[in-house]
C-alpha cells in the first residue's frame, strides 16, 4: 500500500512543496484559493499528515492545552470555542480538560499536558493552589496564558500574560443603576470570593454604596456554589427574611436559574416585586419573560485575545508581545428591573 506524502499533494494541486506545507500547517500568507486547492487535493488522495514526524522535525507538538472549571458552563464553552477557532487557523489543535475546580485534577491535567509536550496552555485556575505548577511549566518552556483569574507576578518584568474582564466596573454600573431606581436592599449572589471575578464584583458593589454615601446595611453578599438547587434554597431564605432584598444581582447561569425559580415559588413578580439583574448575558437572561437586564462582555473576545497572547509567545515574539488584555463590561437594559414596590 502506497503512503501518500505531501509531495503527492503538491503535485496533484499543481503547487510548490513549500506552499502546500504552509497551507497544511496553518502558515501565514496562504491565499484562499491555494488553501482550497490543497485541501481538495489532500482529500482526493486520502492524505493523512504524519504528526509524529512533524513533531520530531519542528520540535513542537502542534497542540495547546486548555483547563477550565466546567466546560458545560455556556460562558466557558463560548470562550473555548473562540480560542479553538483562532488556534486552529494558526495550525494548532486545542485539547480541553474540565477540572471541576478540583486542584488535584487541575494539577494532574497540567502535568499530563507537559508530559505530552504540548506547546502551550490556556488556564483558568480554580484557586491559587497550583501556582507552583504554572511557574514550573513556564520555567520548562511552556507558554501559559491565564484566563480571567489573578495573573501571577512574573520574574523580572512582572508581566505574566493574562486576559482579564473588568468585572469591578461592571458591578459598579449595575449597582448604580439599581440604586438610581430607588433600591437600597440589594443582594449580590456570586461565586467563591477567592476568585478574581467574584472579588472584583464584590469590591465594585461595596464601592458604589460608599461613594454614594448610602448605608451599606442593605447590601447583602451571598457566596454561592454553582448548583441551581443551592442558589434556589439560599434565595428562598433571604427573600423570606426580614428586610428582604428588593433587587438581586446574580451570576447568569445556574445561580440565575435558582433565583428565578425561588421568585416563582414565592409568587413574586419580576420586576414588580423583585428586580433581577444577571451577571453575564446568557441565553436564559435573553429568552426569559421578562427579559433579564444583564452585564455583558464579549466571551468571543476573551477566547480570541487569549489565543493571540499565546500565539505571540509560541512565535517567540515575547519582546513585542502584549501582556494584558482588559475587556470592558456593558450594562444591557431590558425589562427585569423597576423601582421597588412600596411597602
Amino acid at each position: 500500500m502506497n503512503v501518500i506524502t505531501i509531495r503527492d499533494v503538491a503535485q496533484a494541486a499543481g503547487l510548490s512543496l513549500s506552499s502546500v506545507s504552509r497551507a497544511l500547517n496553518g502558515g501565514k500568507n496562504v491565499s484562499a484559493r491555494v488553501a482550497r486547492d490543497v485541501v481538495a487535493a489532500a482529500d482526493r488522495l486520502g492524505y493523512q499528515p504524519d504528526f509524529l514526524a512533524r513533531s520530531l522535525r519542528t520540535r513542537t507538538s502542534g497542540m495547546v492545552g486548555c483547563l477550565v472549571s466546567d466546560i458545560s458552563n455556556p460562558l466557558n464553552a463560548t470562550i473555548v470555542q473562540a480560542a479553538e477557532a483562532r488556534l486552529r487557523e494558526a495550525g494548532y489543535m486545542l485539547v480541553v480538560v474540565s477540572t471541576g475546580n478540583d486542584p488535584a485534577r487541575e494539577r494532574a491535567a497540567a502535568l499530563e499536558f507537559r508530559g505530552r509536550r504540548l506547546d502551550g496552555m490556556l488556564v483558568s485556575p480554580g484557586s491559587d493552589a497550583n501556582e507552583k505548577t504554572w511557574r514550573e511549566l513556564v520555567a520548562g518552556g511552556t507558554a501559559v496564558v491565564i484566563l480571567d483569574r489573578d495573573p501571577l507576578e512574573g520574574d523580572g518584568d512582572n508581566r505574566w500574560p493574562a486576559v482579564l474582564v473588568d468585572h469591578r466596573a461592571g458591578a459598579k454600573a449595575a449597582t448604580r443603576y439599581l440604586i438610581g431606581l430607588g433600591h437600597r436592599r440589594i443582594a449580590l449572589l456570586t461565586a467563591d470570593e477567592r476568585m478574581r471575578p467574584s472579588r472584583e464584583r464584590i469590591a465594585g458593589f461595596r464601592e458604589v454604596f460608599a461613594e454614594m454615601g448610602i448605608d451599606p446595611a442593605g447590601a447583602r453578599l451571598c457566596i454561592q456554589a454553582s448548583p441551581m438547587d443551592f442558589a434556589h434554597g439560599h434565595t428562598l431564605a433571604i427573600l423570606r427574611a426580614d428586610g428582604a432584598p428588593t433587587a438581586i444581582v446574580a451570576l447568569g447561569t445556574r445561580i440565575l436559574a435558582g433565583v428565578l425559580r425561588a421568585a416563582r415559588d414565592l409568587g413574586l413578580s419580576v420586576p414588580r416585586d423583585l428586580s433581577v439583574l444577571s451577571v453575564g448575558d446568557t441565553d436564559l437572561a435573553a429568552v426569559h419573560t421578562p427579559a433579564i437586564t444583564a452585564l455583558r462582555w464579549s466571551l468571543e473576545d476573551i477566547g480570541r485575545a487569549a489565543a493571540e497572547l499565546l500565539l505571540q509567545r509560541l512565535r517567540g515574539d515575547v519582546g513585542q508581545a502584549q501582556h494584558r488584555a482588559l475587556l470592558p463590561v456593558d450594562l444591557v437594559l431590558r425589562d427585569s428591573c423597576a423601582p421597588p414596590a412600596r411597602s
